[in-house]
């Protein structure tokens, strides 16, 4: 990793109320959300690194995936190799617009099916974002955004 930054773990679950869970979280967490969507927020915790993100919908209190966030498209391409030499068969997304930044990730499983992602953002507030328009994936091999296909996702 280049500079200071951590690596952190990112745990990505579902919320029936995302109002009350983000005021919640914060209370717990002792930080405000990093950001805000329609249906969206993450919290970025710096000490005890953590993105917390929520999804408004699913089943309530079920993990969507989890990751890890790293520093740079080169840590994610290390993960790459690393996950492919460990025959867990890493999924490549370059580029994918998803949970409201343009992202690198690769993904792979966990043996019970949950979705692991080690990602890098490339933009954290893409222009497509701000304005406030429907985000797509771009660039993804599977087309689909989070998890492979979890269609609340962004």
């Amino acid at each position: 990793m280049k500079g200071a930054a951590v690596a952190r773990l990112q745990l990505a679950i579902h919320v029936t109320d995302l109002e009350s869970a983000v005021e919640r979280y914060a209370r717990i967490l002792g930080v405000e959300p990093h950001k805000r969507r329609p249906g969206y927020a993450n919290f970025a915790v710096e000490d005890t690194p953590l993105k917390l993100v929520l999804f408004e919908g699913g089943e309530p209190a079920t993990i969507n995936h989890l990751g890890v966030e790293v520093d740079s498209p080169e840590e994610v391409v290390a993960a790459t190799r690393r996950l492919g030499d460990a025959g867990l068969e890493p999924r490549v997304e370059e580029g994918s617009l998803c949970c409201h930044a343009l992202q690198d990730k690769v993904w792979t499983t966990a043996p019970d099916g949950v979705p692991w992602e080690v990602y890098t953002i490339l933009d954290d507030a893409p222009p497509e974002d701000e304005a406030g328009g429907e985000l797509a994936v771009v660039g993804a091999a599977s087309g689909a955004c989070c998890a492979g296909g979890a269609a609340d996702c962004c």
